[in-house]
């Protein structure tokens, strides 16, 4: 057993106080005097450190409050056994941070995604609490209550953001359409027909061209003109071109090419009345209702589901639906004339619905194609009410789709969580080295007291090691009685052994 040089009373080489006066206590030559004395300067710098003031306790600056240290250049567990993947082997009760490297990677990868998923979440809150600022920093700086106050106008601003966000989801979700004139061009070129011997066409022929554009289009990209259309018929003078030759028709495919206009070539040389059938192409699809109930909800023609909310709105506004049972709408004799029913369930309205709907209208435009070489250079123009999609529907979508300011945000972010930290920090350091200088006595026992009981719970250590380092200790009465029971199972161990090894049993 070692003795103190000049103390007069045995000393523990493993003893914390040891460790904080700068002797290894794995080192066998700290057991004979060897300590090395440190100076104030080197404990506080000593990453080991940790002082507890007469306030309570003070982390070591740049650790996180509650976290315990590691004991630098100690071998944690057992020294015996195989390794677990390479690395030693890990005695329960070794605190979290001990563990080597390579475990806790491998521990990572076999975390599943849903326990990941809620460690980022609450990374994310303690993120956003730790751009506030602490009471005692606030109290030390009044001016901190401006930054206290810009927190709060973002909270608001962030809501408010948040919610025209959600505000602009929802309408996207809705059609966005603008009405816009689309203007029609109708016009016709007459070719004559030429005299034997001469070059060109034998037979007189004219040509119908049909074409349109938007007026004021402030888009980039022009709309070809068949795409306003679902059909397009043009219907010829049947006395001239018989039933079966007078109706030329266009028909929206799948795999329809998109043009800037239409031309029609026929023979002829006189004037030719014709009418041009434009049937608009509706996103999304429009109904023409039926006479009765269009009369009734004042709506001619209209898609699915404004029709429907018309036909909600009537029937609240004239309280049709059942007082008792409310999936039942009561009749008036409006729509008992309509739908031939007394009674009928909100389910049954879109049944009865479908067989009161039509195709709308299409658009007629009455023309005549003249071969009189004085109106060939006379064009119709017809403007018409067509459904584009709104401009301010792209700018909306690319608000939502939009990260440049989202990715500066996060970076400023970032910013004020590494000031705020490092704010705590200097605090952390501030009240170390005022808790210091006011008790300095006091300040280095409670950090001794505070080491020992640090290293106390990192390495298991069972009994009082404040108490065992002490002389008086060991001269209980249940000293020697506690000596022999060591000595006797140490005996026993090594008999065990031997039997083990030369497999014979001693008796």
């Amino acid at each position: 057993m070692a003795t103190r040089g000049g103390g007069g009373y045995p000393m523990n080489p493993g003893s914390p106080m040891n460790a904080a006066l700068g002797m290894n206590p794995m080192n066998p030559a700290a057991g004979q005097g060897g300590r090395v004395p440190m100076n104030l300067q080197q404990q506080q710098q000593s990453p080991a450190f940790r002082a507890v003031g007469p306030g309570g306790a003070y982390p070591r600056p740049g650790m996180v409050p509650g976290s315990r240290m590691g004991m630098p250049g100690m071998q944690m567990g057992m020294p015996a056994g195989p390794s677990y993947m390479g690395s030693s082997a890990m005695r329960p009760g070794i605190p979290q941070p001990m563990m080597d490297p390579f475990r806790k990677r491998m521990l990572t990868q076999q975390q599943p995604p849903q326990l990941m998923q809620n460690r980022a979440r609450r990374v994310k809150r303690r993120k956003m609490a730790d751009k506030i600022l602490p009471q005692r920093i606030r109290e030390l700086v009044p001016e901190s209550q401006a930054y206290m106050d810009l927190l709060a106008f973002e909270r608001k601003l962030d809501q408010t953001i948040m919610r025209k966000r959600l505000e602009i989801q929802e309408s996207m979700k809705k059609p966005l359409m603008q009405k816009r004139k689309l203007r029609i061009y109708i016009s016709n070129t007459f070719t004559p027909a030429k005299a034997e011997g001469e070059e060109g066409e034998t037979v007189a022929s004219w040509e119908l061209r049909v074409e349109g554009k938007l007026l004021d289009d402030p888009g980039k990209v022009k709309r070809k003109f068949s795409s306003f259309f679902k059909s397009l018929v043009i219907e010829l003078d049947k006395d001239l071109y018989g039933p079966d030759n007078h109706l030329v028709e266009w028909h929206r495919m799948p795999t329809t090419q998109e043009t800037d206009g239409f031309q029609v070539k026929r023979p002829g040389d006189v004037n030719v009345k014709c009418t041009l059938l434009l049937m608009l192409d509706h996103q999304p699809p429009q109904y023409k209702l039926d006479v009765r109930l269009a009369r009734l909800l004042g709506v001619h023609t209209q898609t699915r589901g404004n029709i429907m909310q018309a036909l909600w709105l009537y029937i609240k506004k004239n309280k049709l639906q059942d007082s008792h049972e409310k999936e039942y709408i009561n009749c008036n004799r409006y729509f008992k004339q309509i739908f031939n029913c007394m009674r009928m369930k909100f389910t049954e309205i879109p049944i009865k619905l479908a067989g009161l709907l039509q195709h709308p209208d299409p658009i007629i435009i009455n023309h005549m194609i003249s071969v009189d070489p004085n109106d060939q250079k006379k064009t119709a123009c017809y403007d018409i009410d067509v459904e584009v999609d709104d401009p301010l529907k792209s700018q909306m979508s690319n608000f939502l789709l939009s990260t440049t300011n989202q990715q500066e945000i996060a970076v400023l972010d970032v910013k004020i969580h590494d000031t705020i930290e490092s704010i705590n920090q200097l605090k952390i350091q501030r009240d170390f080295m005022l808790s210091f200088s006011n008790h300095p006595q006091e300040f280095i026992q409670d950090w001794i007291k505070s080491q020992c009981h640090d290293y106390k719970i990192m390495t298991d250590v069972t009994g009082n090691p404040e108490e065992e380092r002490r002389a008086e200790f060991y001269h209980e009465p249940w000293t020697q009685e506690g000596v022999g029971r060591f000595i006797f199972s140490k005996v026993q161990q090594r008999r065990q052994e031997l039997e083990q090894v030369l497999g014979i049993r001693f008796t």
